[in-house]
């Protein structure tokens, strides 16, 4: 058996901070939109991105971004953007490292955005949004097939 078999390659992984980078919330029909969700029920489009910038060999800043908007028909009830961000010190080797920053990091994050989101509509005068769990290894996944057919 070489040394090569016998080494292992460790992963470290720490979470410095975590913090509100931007948040937006607009309520751009009231006091009518009030009016006309009485009864309704409104459709909600919710987008998620993730972006990652490395700030040097061992940390990176992971922004979890999240976007809803209730819509009643034509009219917008309202709009909340979140960019929610942690700074992680990682050392792993490079082959693991991707899909730590694209996968783990975002699942940490997650619970801390969805509750902000959550409270900030409901302090907006709306029913507080709740988000289901996100399967981040899926949109990774996506995301990585994405690129490929883009490549070819």
């Amino acid at each position: 058996m070489s040394d090569t078999d016998t080494t292992e390659q460790t992963i470290q992984f720490t979470i410095n901070g975590q913090y509100v980078k931007d948040l937006s919330f607009e309520n751009p029909g009231a006091p009518a939109i009030y009016i006309a969700l009485q009864g309704q029920q409104p459709n909600i489009d919710v987008n998620i991105d993730i972006h990652v910038e490395s700030q040097n060999e061992t940390q990176h800043e992971v922004e979890l971004i999240l976007k809803g908007e209730c819509r009643l028909e034509d009219q917008v009830a309202f709009i909340a953007e979140l960019k929610y961000a942690g700074l992680f010190t990682i050392e792993a080797p490079a082959e693991h490292l991707e899909p730590i920053l694209m996968i783990e990091c975002p699942r940490l994050l997650f619970p801390f955005a969805r509750n902000i989101l959550s409270d900030v509509t409901r302090d907006g005068g709306f029913p507080a949004l709740q988000l289901n769990p996100i399967d981040f290894l899926q949109l990774y996944q996506q995301r990585k097939e994405q690129e490929a057919a883009n490549d070819s």
